[in-house]
């Protein structure tokens, strides 16, 4: 049955059905349908329409019998959030069922709720619907998680005019990191509009995030597309780095690292190119063979993707892999979620956690959770420090 959230926020567990508003009040478990995912959610068995119509917006999916009264109420709602920006109101620090009235929440859910109804009964559920559903809580749950930024260690780049319109901007940005699920078509993840821009901060200026606990600890994979392209192929995983090992197995120890680094890349994006050494490494003719039908490309994840023959390959090693990275850091979301560690950010193949002390123990778990894909074991860089602009490699 259909219920709505008042608020995302964990500590505002306020929800419409049957008519009525309810506050710290028991969800009856019949009620497992609602618009999007909301923090308060979390332990329970929940479908979102937000989900099941592929992220598209509650504006695009109104039916047209309910568009005049969507539109109202819409115009309504961002009436009061232009107010509260005037009159400067943070709504992380409030519950938002505390700042509007009883009526308009009570006709906005309603008007929600009918939406929600009409994208069940009419969008089919994408094959990857529990998989988005767990990635919803990893991103929400980050969201609710404030950074902790610390401009006084950016005095040393304020001589630059550059650096000084950044400090300028970030100030006025919101400390908070929002994550789009649907942003791009490979499933790699984006930031919204009003987030905290963690995907372009230049690493420059990286050291003004600091942990809230006492370390941040970085999982990165090994050359992950090129692991992904490898495991995709049918072959085993270097137990060292990838770059090393194409050195001695692919080319014949003829070239240097970065030479090879440079080659395979060269090789690994360009269909025209005909490297037959990098092909008969990693077979990228095999991978097209199982996963690309000469117009839509469908990932190891169930992605359905269309593509021509020359974003292809791009399209099966990049979402691939952005899928089998999302695939273990939900794992370490559920092996820290009754811990004081948390997942503070990712950056595209990277998992930044902010660790206790008192949770470091767990670093050989989650070392081994992390690197233990579906496609076989992952090698993977370690990097701890006291800034996000300081990070040492850590050997466990």
């Amino acid at each position: 049955m259909l219920f709505q959230t008042l608020d995302n926020k964990e500590e505002c567990a306020g929800v419409y059905y049957d008519g009525n508003l309810y506050f710290d009040h028991e969800l009856p478990k019949e009620f497992n349908q609602t618009w999007s995912y909301s923090s308060h959610l979390r332990d329970r068995e929940v479908r979102y329409g937000y989900l099941q119509c592929g992220g598209k917006s509650l504006d695009s999916v109104c039916p047209s019998n309910v568009k005049e009264d969507w539109e109202k109420i819409n115009n309504k709602l961002k009436a009061f959030m232009r107010s509260f920006q005037l009159s400067k109101v943070c709504l992380e620090d409030n519950c938002f069922y505390d700042l509007v009235p009883e009526k308009f929440l009570l006709e906005y859910c309603e008007i929600r709720n009918r939406i929600t109804k009409h994208v069940f009964a009419n969008f089919l559920p994408p094959k990857n619907l529990r998989f988005l559903t767990s990635l919803s809580k990893v991103v929400g749950d980050i969201e609710r998680q404030k950074l902790n930024i610390d401009l006084d260690g950016f005095k040393p780049f304020l001589a630059e005019y550059k650096a000084r319109e950044w400090r300028k901007k970030i100030k006025n940005i919101s400390p908070y990191i929002k994550y789009d699920i649907f942003g791009t078509k490979t499933g790699r993840l984006t930031t919204k509009k009003n987030s905290f821009p963690i995907l372009t901060l230049a690493k420059e200026y990286r050291s003004v995030l600091k942990p809230r606990n006492d370390w941040f600890v970085e999982f990165d994979f090994n050359a992950a597309e090129l692991r992904t392209l490898l495991a995709l192929s049918g072959k085993e995983q270097p137990k060292e780095d990838i770059h090393e090992w194409n050195v001695k197995n692919v080319y014949r120890s003829l070239i240097t690292r970065e030479k090879a680094k440079q080659r395979i890349f060269a090789w690994l994006y360009n269909p025209e190119s005909r490297d037959y050494l990098s092909n008969r490494a990693y077979d990228r003719d095999k991978v097209l063979a199982d996963y690309w039908d000469g117009s839509h490309v469908s990932t190891y994840f169930g992605r359905k993707i269309e593509a021509g023959k020359y974003h292809a390959l791009n399209y099966i090693i990049q979402s691939t892999t952005s899928d089998l990275f999302l695939d273990r850091a939900m794992e370490i979301f559920n092996l820290l979620k009754e811990k004081k560690s948390f997942i503070s950010f990712c950056i595209h193949d990277s998992l930044i956690i902010d660790l206790s002390d008192e949770d470091k123990d767990m670093l050989a778990e989650l070392k081994e959770t992390f690197s233990n894909t579906s496609l076989g074991n992952f090698e993977i860089n370690i990097k701890a420090g006291k800034n996000f602009g300081e990070m040492k490699k850590l050997v466990l």
